[in-house]
């Protein structure tokens, strides 16, 4: 299982998922459901709790790195989850060759979203940035992705503002989450960042959030 570190930003901190955090997630993932149309966001406590718990044992298995994005209190300290994020499709072709390298050389960063009210704040260019700093400075990352269907206009303009290359679309290559496409294969538009191109991305990372 590959650790679950807690980051802590000026807008928002990723804490390692847990049951605890169903409640908030619950209240935030209702406060418009507009824009979920794309993403797996579940309304219910049950099925929240259900999601919340797949996470933490894929994460047991290796699979993935889930966080809460949770805000700040008026005291400063972390307060509510506004939301969900997560390091997933984690590869080690490369480490394999490196007996005792604990950390992946590649790693997709997706299953986000946010609840209405932290939508276009910094909250989300503050996750990616702290995401992709820890993939590429901590884990030594060679290459992150950062994937979305095809259809989703929005999510692949915010994709490429953060700095990711487009490479291509995956045809019939993930489940979607559409209403009414239960069994459906989506198209996934793939972008991605490589450890080469991460400083002049965390630059304009940074330039945002200045």
């Amino acid at each position: 299982m590959i650790p679950s570190p807690t980051m802590i930003g000026r807008h928002v901190a990723l804490v390692p998922l847990s049951r605890d955090h169903v409640p908030d997630l619950v209240r935030a993932a209702n406060e418009d459901r507009s824009e979920y149309d794309f993403t797996a966001v579940p309304s219910t406590f049950e099925a929240m709790e259900s999601h919340v718990d797949a996470l933490v044992r894929e994460h047991a298995e290796g699979k993935v790195v889930p966080f809460a994005q949770c805000v700040f209190d008026a005291s400063g300290d972390i307060g509510r989850a506004v939301g969900c994020t997560r390091y997933m499709d984690i590869r080690s072709p490369y480490g394999r060759g490196f007996p005792g390298r604990p950390f992946p050389d590649e790693v997709e960063i997706g299953g986000t979203w946010l609840a209405a009210s932290a939508q276009r704040t910094a909250v989300n260019t503050e996750a990616k940035y702290m995401l992709l700093s820890h993939a590429f400075e901590v884990w030594a990352a060679q290459r992150v992705a950062i994937c979305t269907d095809a259809r989703n206009v929005r999510s692949r303009t915010a994709i490429v503002r953060i700095g990711a290359t487009f490479e291509g679309v995956l045809r019939s290559h993930r489940p979607s989450y559409v209403a009414g496409e239960d069994g459906v294969l989506r198209d996934t538009a793939v972008h991605s960042i490589v450890a080469s191109e991460w400083p002049d991305v965390k630059a304009g990372l940074e330039r945002r959030l200045a």
